[in-house]
């Protein structure tokens, strides 16, 4: 050796050694790689029989398959599991700046710091019915297991929280369902349409009753926080407060000059806040009928109002492209958002969050990081932290986030209802920044139609090196917010101040859903945030948009490339839903905390108490 010819001050041992082809080791068993599972005998015969069933009924062979997804709900389980072991209550694993590491992200609950963890930019899915019409009002259902969403045909569809196909369809009401909201219980929705119409609901969607509440469309509802009563707002200039149990009219509130479009009960308080046609935003006392306050800042219509979940703050949409923050216990603009190039729809609040999303009439849907820092004289609006500019074709008029915070809904009058989740941490091949990519469009008809090769929601549509986001989020144990009963209130962005003098109603809180967990892109660690899309085929015929098979990023090229007809379409599906029990997993309040605000959602029957429908006009118009 040449080291030999030089001194060598290690050890003889130490020096390596030239290895001996005896010494070395080799398998000799498990030499072939991993095999598929046996087939099932019994299994391949029973599908053999179904294909020889449908063949003598003349009906093209469909294959089956089981349906794969991407579990958003996983890192719920895994947070659980962390603040059981954790050395000390603020301990969090550092992320690491890469795609794969997904699967490591936690809830947004678990980064109370970092509002960028709310941030839902990532397209998942597409759900659309197989008779298309917009779409007005979307919600969570109280367990965070379905979305129910409320269309200008005054139907109500079920769509699965997880999978997100379709569930089940239900004629609610005769005209355009315009607002509902679950009671802060979960035991009871109760619904309004476009004639004044307002109904009550079980969870298993059974019409409990109905009465004409205003002459002419109802454009909100909201509950108090103790579900006795919940108030309307009309295109009669009224707001009228009912009595939820009695179904009795206890007050008509007059004031403002034109159309009510919006009202919304404080979280906490005897305290309504509405707005109108007449660019005014009124606070009201329920118990006197009597405005407290009036703010004269927007310049057009108030097309929607959110409190944020500790009730000091509420935001306002307006026609005049802005969105205006106020703090009620200054009665002061807080902050004004110029982001949107035209109307503002909609605008909803982050669970735990700072964040604050909005959608327009151009069909962008912008997030609002109200952390940062106060507005100077060099930069006196606040930019967007993220902008999605091409969220959907047309007016955005509702969204809402899953109770824990990690998934973005949204409801358009382009007649589809879309998911939103987080980036992948560290995606380079984001365009998060750049304001994102049109969503694909592919139809989810979801047993609606028949299926065929089936894709996974979550994962990106096969074109690009980078493939899409894997799948993140927070599961759900018995009641929503399973697992976070133990987090501690104050370490949300919102805590929970004392009650401020003279505001107290003497209505008593209720208990919602627990801990909101966000969604986002930036994490701690320098991740990169990333708004990411995938360019696809766009040959899809209109019908063909959003089908249940596609699952992106497993085969979705093939199917969005072909404009070939879809195959005939069955009969809707019939049936009653899941009974309560069987629903509301967890029942009452166990599983929740008192710190998230105001639920919402809705259900009906035609007609106060018919089943299911198979008859559809065409489509209508929004609002």
């Amino acid at each position: 050796m040449a080291s030999a010819r030089v001194p060598v001050l290690l050890p003889s041992n130490s020096l390596p050694r030239p290895s001996h082809p005896t010494l070395e080791w080799t398998p000799n068993r498990y030499l072939t790689g991993p095999q598929p599972p046996p087939v099932d005998d019994a299994k391949v015969l029973e599908q053999e029989l179904a294909a020889a069933r449908q063949l003598a009924d003349g009906k093209a062979v469909k294959k089956t398959r089981p349906r794969r997804t991407v579990d958003f709900n996983g890192g719920m389980g895994r947070w659980a599991l962390l603040r059981k072991h954790r050395s000390n209550p603020t301990y969090v694993p550092c992320m690491r700046p890469a795609p794969p590491y997904i699967v490591d992200l936690l809830p947004p609950i678990a980064y109370p710091g970092n509002a960028s963890t709310s941030l839902c930019t990532k397209f998942i899915h597409t759900s659309t019915n197989k008779i298309r019409c917009p779409v007005n009002v979307v919600t969570w259902t109280p367990e965070g297991r379905r979305v129910l969403t409320g269309s200008t045909s005054g139907e109500f569809t079920l769509w699965n929280g997880l999978t997100f196909n379709f569930e089940t369809i239900l004629q609610a009401h005769d005209s355009a369902i315009r607002a509902f909201q679950f009671t802060h219980s979960g035991a009871y929705l109760a619904s309004a349409d476009q004639s004044g119409i307002i109904k009550y609901f079980q969870p298993n969607m059974n019409n409990l009753n109905a009465w004409p509440g205003h002459r002419e469309a109802i454009r909100g509802l909201s509950f108090s926080p103790d579900d006795g009563r919940f108030a309307t707002a009309s295109d009669d200039a009224t707001i009228r407060i009912w009595d939820f149990e009695e179904s009795r009219e206890e007050r008509v509130l007059t004031g403002h000059g034109w159309d009510v479009k919006c009202v919304e009960w404080h979280p906490t308080k005897g305290l309504l806040a509405s707005g109108s046609k007449d660019n005014l935003i009124k606070f009201w006392d329920p118990r006197t009928g009597t405005v407290l306050s009036t703010l004269h800042q927007h310049k057009n219509t108030i097309q929607a109002l959110a409190w944020s979940p500790n009730g000091n703050l509420v935001a306002s949409a307006s026609r005049d492209q802005t969105v205006r923050v106020f703090d009620i216990r200054a009665m002061k603009e807080f902050r004004i958002l110029k982001g949107h190039k035209k109307e503002v729809c909609s605008v909803t609040w982050h669970p735990v969050h700072p964040i604050l999303v909005s959608g327009g009439s151009e069909g962008a849907i912008l997030h609002w990081d109200l952390a940062g820092p106060e507005p100077t004289p060099l930069q006196p609006a606040l930019l967007p932290r993220a902008t999605l500019s091409q969220a959907h074709d047309s007016n955005v008029w509702a969204l809402t986030f899953h109770p824990l915070g990690h998934i973005l809904v949204s409801a358009s009058n382009d007649h589809t209802t879309r998911f939103w989740s987080r980036e992948r941490p560290g995606d380079a091949s984001s365009v998060f920044a750049g304001g994102g990519e049109k969503p694909p469009e592919v139809t989810d008809v979801s047993g609606q139609e028949d299926e065929e090769d089936a894709m996974v929601p979550g994962f990106s549509y096969g074109s690009g090196p980078s493939g899409g986001g894997f799948g993140n989020g927070f599961g759900i144990g018995g009641g929503a917010g399973g697992g976070m009963n133990g987090a501690d209130p104050g370490s949300r962005w919102w805590g929970r101040d004392e009650d401020a003098p003279g505001m107290n109603s003497g209505v008593g809180t209720t208990t919602t859903i627990g801990a909101g967990v966000g969604s986002g892109s930036v994490l701690p660690g320098g991740l990169s945030d990333g708004f990411e899309y995938r360019a696809t085929l766009f040959g899809a015929a209109d019908d063909a948009m959003n089908s249940d098979d596609f699952i992106p990023g497993l085969g979705a090229a093939e199917q969005m490339g072909n404009t070939s007809p879809l195959p005939p379409v069955g009969p809707r599906q019939g049936g009653s839903l899941l009974p309560q029990e069987d629903m509301w997993s967890g029942g009452g309040n166990g599983g929740r905390n008192e710190d998230w605000g105001n639920g919402g959602g809705g259900g009906g029957r035609r007609g106060g108490g018919g089943g299911y429908y198979d008859r559809r006009g065409g489509p209508r118009r929004g609002r």
